[in-house]
């Protein structure tokens, strides 16, 4: 059974014209006699689920229980969640790249990480009706492209800050202190632009990034059956030392990292999600 649900979910890829916009989409279905549980790790992008068919449920570190209808948004997700694929369930995510969730509904939702119906963040409802087209589709693909079509006429153009946020490369600088300089504005007013677009501060994406790398280790590490060397992890992931890992690893999953170790393969990465 578990073969089967594996060969039923993947990623589906956007047109270039939306790169800047959705970073992928995700697909999965349950065809299964029994319920499939899995773990998304943080991504600190905001997603939009669709579900159809059975039932599916999200379940938060508090161990709140959300049962998903129709579509919801999510995010920026800072924090691991289990979500439920009942029998005969399925599931469409769109992941939206950077601040292009802002350019779709503003800031209502990004400083909250609360689950919504999106619906509740526009004036009409068009998301409800969208769901309706959605669900006589039969094909994902053709799902996907009905969805794209549908958000051309929402989408905001990138403001310059974001702009330059979004495409700021150079690791040997502070981004905010750059990109004040190069608009002659306040430190303070890029951050507030950060926190406001994107939905989360420098800080924690960095801090998030340094955790994402010790994650890539430790799956390549049981990719190619070597022995997990934390001290070694702690020293290139950039940690102070094993404990510190070990905190991120709890706040991030609420697991440490040898328990996430043992269960990573019912574990997805949102690129993977």
């Amino acid at each position: 059974m578990k073969n089967s649900e594996e060969n039923n979910n993947y990623r589906i890829a956007v047109p270039s014209e939306f790169e800047s916009v959705f970073s992928h989409f995700y697909f999965a279905e349950n065809k299964t006699d029994s319920s499939v549980v899995k773990t998304l790790l943080p991504s600190f992008q905001t997603i939009l689920v669709f579900t159809f068919g059975g039932n599916v449920s999200l379940k938060s570190q508090q161990n709140h229980v959300l049962q998903a209808e129709k579509c919801l948004v999510l995010g920026p997700i800072k924090q691991a969640f289990d979500y439920t694929l009942e029998p005969n369930s399925e599931i469409l995510v769109a992941n939206f790249k950077e601040d292009a969730f802002y350019r779709f509904f503003g800031n209502a939702l990004l400083t909250h990480s609360l689950p919504i119906h999106p619906d509740a963040l526009l004036a009409e409802n068009c998301f409800s009706a969208l769901w309706e087209e959605l669900k006589i589709i039969p094909d994902t693909r053709d799902r996907v492209n009905y969805i794209l079509d549908f958000c051309k006429p929402y989408l905001k153009e990138q403001n310059t800050i974001t702009a330059l946020l979004a495409d700021f490369k150079d690791e040997s600088l502070n981004p905010i202190k750059a990109i004040a300089s190069r608009t002659n504005q306040t430190e303070r007013n890029i951050q507030l632009n950060q926190k406001k677009f994107f939905g989360y501060t420098i800080k924690e994406v960095n801090r998030y990034e340094r955790f994402l790398k010790a994650v890539e280790q430790i799956q390549k590490n049981t990719q190619t059956d070597a022995k997990t060397d934390w001290l070694t992890i702690v020293a290139d992931c950039g940690y102070y030392d094993q404990s510190q890992l070990i905190h991120d690893f709890k706040y991030y999953m609420n697991l440490s990292p040898v328990k996430f170790l043992k269960f990573q393969q019912d574990i997805c990465m949102a690129k993977d999600f």
